[in-house]
């Protein structure tokens, strides 16, 4: 069975400050992230690693060691801290509050992600700050709608954020207390529409003909062919490369669901000449002292590729998942074959690449390249 490394966090004291300690058996890459987490400092009396309280945002740091480690928040769950990433915000004094059991147990009894219980906590903490002299079954649907609208005014958080909120709030009251969906209607904001960044096949080949790292070459080439999320790629095993099939099976991704995927023939040399160099024992990708390989590690990989492929642009790994989505539609791929191939639940969730690929702009003349026709 793969060993998966553990970390503690608990509340301190340090020089007369509240700090969060991070307690764990010494791995050398394991320090290496933590470094990476912004706030992390080194204590020589405590022998451990830690966050000062007012800087500790439990997201981030799920979000940052998650992919290789079990992280244990149990003695912060009545104690969570959030402290918001925006600039100009209003300062938000924390006091401890008390979360009710039911709600992290539900969140757990319902297989949410570590990082998602953590989010929820949170927020929904702040929830309870806000309205620390009443009784939250007693608050109306108007009420949590000003609190939201102060949120937005005096904080100014994002759609994505003021989402979460709202999906944390309507936890507790529909699913903890059972009401029904009527109860609660929250405003929404209006979805963000934004276009996917997108590589060109050029600079996709660019990326991938420049990493001279075998590893480093299947981890760009499994997330453009497979259209793979970094997550999905992280828990690849090497039996879900099906190669009699022509097949890559990926498990439990996103809203628990298996898919496949095509299996490239020239990812498939590649794999093999990797498995013969590195010889992976569970997982296709594994970290350097083995164990799973680190999300932070897989976007350093695509950004040092861009670098030596030079290309200006930021370029992200969850940009080849784009680039795979929208090169199959100009390829004249089927849109639900598309949508398969991502794992999405709606083709309005896929549509949205109709309007970055070039199927149908190329079929149009630029009036300006007409004007000055020869």
């Amino acid at each position: 069975m793969e060993h998966k490394r553990n970390i503690t966090l608990h509340l301190d004291l340090l020089n007369g400050k509240s700090v969060i300690m991070l307690k764990f058996q010494y791995d050398n890459e394991l320090v290496q992230h933590i470094k990476n987490i912004n706030g992390t400092c080194w204590s020589s009396s405590k022998k451990s690693w830690y966050i000062k309280k007012d800087d500790f945002h439990l997201p981030t740091v799920f979000d940052a060691l998650k992919s290789f480690a079990f992280i244990n928040y149990s003695s912060l769950k009545e104690k969570h801290t959030y402290k918001p990433h925006q600039k100009n915000k209003k300062k938000i004094i924390k006091t401890q509050v008390c979360i009710p059991k039911e709600y992290t147990d539900l969140l757990e009894q319902r297989r949410y992600s570590q990082s998602t219980i953590a989010t929820y906590t949170n927020y929904f903490a702040d929830f309870i700050r806000h309205f620390k002299e009443r009784n939250l079954n007693n608050i109306s649907t108007e009420e949590v709608n000003q609190y939201i609208l102060e949120l937005i005014r005096e904080n100014n958080i994002s759609s994505s954020q003021q989402n979460q909120r709202i999906n944390a709030i309507k936890f507790y009251y529909e699913k903890v207390l059972g009401r029904e969906k009527q109860y609660i209607q929250i405003n929404r904001p209006k979805k963000t529409k934004t276009l996917p960044n997108v590589l060109s096949s050029n600079e996709v080949k660019l990326l991938i003909d420049k990493t001279k790292n075998i590893k480093h070459k299947c981890i760009i080439s499994l997330l453009y062919s497979g259209g793979l999320r970094r997550s999905e790629l992280i828990n690849l095993q090497i039996t879900d490369i099906l190669s009699e099939q022509m097949l890559i099976k990926i498990r439990n991704s996103k809203g628990n669901k298996d898919r496949y995927v095509g299996l490239s023939m020239h990812l498939l040399e590649l794999l093999r000449n990797y498995y013969k160099e590195y010889k992976p024992k569970k997982l296709l990708i594994e970290g350097p002292l083995g164990g799973k390989y680190s999300g932070e590690s897989i976007v350093k990989v695509v950004r040092n590729a861009s670098k030596r492929a030079g290309i200006r642009r930021r370029i992200t790994p969850h940009m080849l998942r784009h680039s795979f989505a929208t090169h199959h539609l100009e390829s004249g791929t089927d849109l639900r074959y598309i949508q398969e191939f991502l794992g999405h639940n709606s083709s309005k969730t896929t549509e949205i690449y109709t309007h970055v690929a070039k199927t149908d702009i190329s079929k149009f003349k630029n009036p300006l390249d007409e004007l000055y026709k020869k």
